[in-house]
């Protein structure tokens, strides 16, 4: 282990927050995550440079939304002892044109966007699948994404 990695590693624990370490070459883009116990890899596909070894970072950030979704709505069917079998995710990312965007100071500003379809398994009412899909969009992860960010930035 480089002295670098040695010294970020040690900085992240002296601040007593759990999070995630990610550590790559500047040569490619493939990228070594560790999330506590777990090792993934992110990468880019071929066609955008990289070596398709692992899921793009915004693979993984709807995998993230995808998760945190379909756990939510199975903890709270679960909770109301609904007959839910099973919860489908499917997302796509996409840019938009903002072209009713008052705000944008360029005219051909782009939107982020996040199509979210969810199916559900079981024997469910009406009522109960539209709350499970209220409930959806309750998970932590979007309440975060749709939430004002602030991340901060330092060298350590």
């Amino acid at each position: 282990m480089g002295n670098s990695r040695q010294e970020a590693m040690r900085t992240s624990e002296k601040s007593g927050v759990k999070g995630v370490f990610v550590r790559g070459s500047a040569k490619g883009f493939a990228q070594e995550i560790l999330a506590g116990l777990h090792r993934m890899t992110a990468d880019e596909p071929k066609s955008a440079g990289g070596t398709d070894t692992g899921p793009s970072p915004y693979e993984l950030l709807l995998a993230a939304l995808g998760a945190c979704t379909s756990m939510t709505v199975g903890m709270y069917a679960r909770r109301k002892g609904w007959p839910l079998q099973e919860v489908t995710v499917n997302l796509r990312h996409s840019r938009i044109h903002a072209s009713d965007c008052a705000d944008c100071e360029k005219k051909e500003a782009m939107l982020d966007r996040i199509d979210l379809d969810i199916h559900f398994v079981g024997e469910l009412t009406a009522e109960q699948r539209t709350k499970l899909l209220e409930i959806a969009n309750k998970c932590p992860v979007h309440r975060t994404l749709t939430s004002t960010i602030e991340i901060e930035t330092r060298a350590v």
